[in-house]
């Protein structure tokens, strides 16, 4: 994830006053009742940068709705549960999960809550992202990353891979909406940083439950990891489909809650245009780079010498830029090098 410059007078408006001067000063923020009765739960993330997730406690008749339970570990629990307690409920109460995304700071706790009897619902396309096909390791040599590199990254890639990671009881597609009595919550796609990360709107309380799709400050990484997908392309197209929306607070699963969700994805829109712009001039200069080299020559919000296991996230990300482009036919991909096209050299 990058910090995304902001245009003068293109500004979101922060609502989570208290979230994001616990941001700036480096502790957790308060757990909060908002719109709607929903509650939100900062949970921590262990020697992460982005620090916590914002779990979200939906209420409805019957009991509540757990929106990205947070990282599995002693402490992630213990502030879950004291968010449920802060809400007037225990883990009874707690009829289900639904995650926005399974990586494992959203859905690391899910399990806990599944063994309870909690049902646990995602799209269909993050339950098919539960079980990776191929290694690490072959995926970072497809992209050309210097054995020396191999064995660190791929054990980062392992690390993050959840293989008791609880699976879906429920599946959500695009427009349905989740099984919760006296609620009427609705789940937007927005295919971009996952194939099948949502959104889920809450038209009553007048908000909209972003998950990664749209945090305030930073853009979510856009990687290419399956072959044959362009993830760009469906994160540009979510954006212009969640930017319908403007009228609604977005309730992130990062940093701090906002206003101006048509705003925040025509930041996003620019930032990745200029991302564009900047790798087909890094391959102009380095006439025929591999993956590799284009990551390495690009900016990131640390030195590339730097940002350590994050180039697992920077070469994906890459890829997914010069897979997008390729389609466009700016530049060619070989599967080793990349080049200009021939149209527009």
């Amino acid at each position: 994830m990058a910090p995304v410059t902001r245009a003068a007078g293109d500004e979101i408006v922060v609502t989570g006053v208290a979230q994001r001067e616990a941001w700036r000063a480096r502790v957790l923020p308060p757990v909060e009742r908002l719109a709607g009765g929903i509650w939100s739960v900062p949970v921590p993330i262990p020697h992460n940068p982005l620090r916590y997730t914002l779990s979200y406690l939906i209420p409805g008749d019957d009991g509540l709705v757990v929106v990205d339970p947070g990282w599995a570990s002693d402490e992630g629990w213990a502030a879950l549960r004291a968010g449920l307690v802060a809400a007037g409920a225990t883990q009874a109460d707690v009829l289900g999960v639904v995650v926005t995304h399974v990586h494992a700071d959203h859905h690391g706790l899910s399990r806990a809550l599944q063994e309870s009897g909690a049902w646990v619902a995602m799209h269909p396309a993050e339950r098919d992202a539960l079980n990776p096909s191929g290694s690490p390791a072959d995926w970072l040599r497809a992209h050309h990353v210097p054995e020396e590199e191999i064995a660190a990254l791929a054990g980062t890639i392992g690390k993050h891979r959840m293989t008791a990671a609880a699976q879906p009881d429920v599946l959500l597609d695009d427009g349905d909406p989740i099984p919760l009595a006296g609620r009427t919550v609705t789940t937007v796609w927005t295919p971009g940083h996952t194939p099948g990360h949502i959104c889920l709107l809450e038209p009553a309380a007048g908000v909209l439950l972003t998950g990664d799709h749209l945090l305030p400050r930073i853009s979510p990484n856009i990687g290419l990891q399956r072959p044959g997908s362009s993830p760009l392309e469906s994160f540009l197209e979510s954006l212009e489909r969640v930017a319908a929306y403007d009228e609604l607070e977005a309730f992130p699963a990062h940093e701090y809650r906002f206003r101006g969700i048509g705003t925040r994805a025509r930041q996003l829109r620019a930032h990745h245009d200029e991302r564009c712009a900047e790798i087909v001039a890094a391959v102009e200069r380095l006439e025929r780079p591999t993956i590799w080299q284009v990551a390495a020559s690009l900016t990131w919000s640390r030195r590339w010498e730097e940002i350590g296991p994050m180039r697992v996230g920077a070469v994906a990300e890459t890829m997914a830029h010069v897979r997008y482009l390729a389609d466009l036919g700016a530049l060619h991909w070989s599967g080793e090098f990349v080049t200009r096209s021939a149209a527009r050299a």
